[in-house]
Formats: structure tokens, C-alpha cells, sequence
């Protein structure tokens, strides 16, 4: 079926509830570092591929303009957390709260250049994960979903990965190891969408017989910026 769908599903919600609860938890974990048998890492990459799975179902089942809602609505979150996380840290803490304050500030406190960064990063990952998604869908005639899943993975999370570490980091640490953070956490994002490439084709196929739809962008123009559905 290729039958396009303007009508907000129950389905589709939960969906859209899901992929930005994945992208909110993953910019609070982010600054606790992990160590990966040697390999220190974000703990945010844990669930933070996730949501990129997510995106790849929203747009598969739904086509491009319904997952780039979702794109707005993550961004929107986003913007919304970070605010207020730098006015609360702003704001004077009780006398007897100092330490706590301080200790609240350092796991949630983010500085300006983060969280443009993080912004930024999240943004182009997830619009152009979309684009190629939708994009192999109609090269492929709807046929191996992995190709499609896997292929904006590697597009999206490495441009989310290239544009975060560089402008959060670039001039904190030297190059070599820069390069070798870039490097290590795409690869280990790009893996965990290969492991979980089962569990995504299960998923979309259940949704895809529940909804009743299966959307192809046919002349889609690809515009980041409308809202229209």
C-alpha cells in the first residue's frame, strides 16, 4: 500500500513520545563517560542510537514529512530542556545547599557551546537520516530494509557524530584524539543499528500491518524547515 496518511494515529504518538524520551535521556547521560573495554565513550550512546531507529520507523511506515515532525518536535524538546537546565543552574541556591547545588550542576549544568552543538548535531543526523531513508525506499521499490535502515545510520550518525564532537570539543583536546572519538563512537553506533536490524524489522512490519499504510515519497521536495503534513 501506498497510500499517504495525514491522520495523527494513536500509533504514531506513541511512536513520537518514544523518540523524543530517547533523545531527552540521551542528552542528560551524555556527560557521564563509560569505559567500553578501553574505549571511554558518552553513556549516551547507549540509548541514543535508539532514537535513530526510531526515526528509521517513522519514516519508512509514514514517509518523510510525518518523521520530520517528529525531527521539529525532538529539536523543540530539546531547546525547551537545555534552557531551562542553564536557568536553574543560574539561579542562587540556599545557603545550606551549596555542595548539592554544585554537584547538581556538574551532572546537569550544560555550557552554551554544548548545547548549540548538541542541537546542531541532532538537527542535520536526523534530517538527513530521513532524506536517505526515504530516499533508498523509492531507489530500492520498498525492498531490503536493511539497506535502507543501515545506509542512513551510517549517513545521519556520522554527520551527527562529526558535527557534535567537533564543535563541542575541537580545541579541548588534541587532534589525534579527537579524531579517534569520532571514529570510535560512529563506529560504535553504526554497530548497534546492525545488531538491533532484526528487532527493527519486526517493528515495522507489526506497525505497518496495523496502520494500514506504507508511504512512498514520490516527488517529495525534501524541505527541512515546513511543518506541513
Amino acid at each position: 500500500m501506498t497510500q499517504r496518511t495525514k491522520k495523527i494515529t494513536p500509533l504514531y504518538v506513541g511512536l513520537a513520545a518514544a523518540f523524543v524520551t530517547c533523545l531527552i535521556v540521551a542528552n542528560v547521560t551524555a556527560g557521564r563517560l563509560v569505559d567500553f573495554w578501553g574505549v571511554v565513550l558518552p553513556g549516551a550512546v547507549l540509548i541514543f542510537p535508539i532514537s535513530y531507529i526510531f526515526g528509521d520507523v517513522l519514516t519508512e511506515v509514514y514517509g518523510f514529512k510525518m518523521s520530520r515532525l517528529v525531527i521539529w518536535l525532538g529539536l523543540g524538546a530539546n531547546v525547551f530542556m537545555a534552557l531551562f537546565f542553564l536557568l536553574i543552574n543560574a539561579l542562587p541556591a540556599p545557603v545550606w545547599w551549596q555542595s548539592e547545588a554544585k554537584s547538581y550542576g556538574l551532572v546537569l549544568g550544560l555550557a552554551p557551546r554544548v548545547v548549540l552543538a548538541s542541537i546542531t548535531a541532532y538537527f542535520m543526523g536526523e534530517y538527513l537520516n530521513s532524506v536517505v531513508m526515504s530516499r533508498m525506499k523509492i531507489l530500492t521499490k520498498g525492498k531490503w530494509l536493511w539497506t535502507r535502515t543501515i545506509g542512513s545510520t551510517v549517513i545521519g550518525e556520522g554527520a551527527d557524530t562529526l558535527i557534535f564532537i567537533t564543535m563541542a570539543f575541537a580545541g579541548l583536546m588534541p587532534l589525534h584524539n579527537l579524531l579517534f572519538l569520532i571514529v570510535a563512537q560512529h563506529v560504535f553506533k553504526v554497530t548497534y543499528e546492525v545488531v538491533a536490524t532484526p528487532l527493527t524489522y519486526l517493528v515495522v512490519f507489526k506497525i505497518k500491518k496495523i496502520e494500514g499504510i506504507d508511504v512512498y515519497d514520490h516527488g517529495e521536495r525534501y524541505n527541512p524547515i515546513g511543518l506541513k503534513i
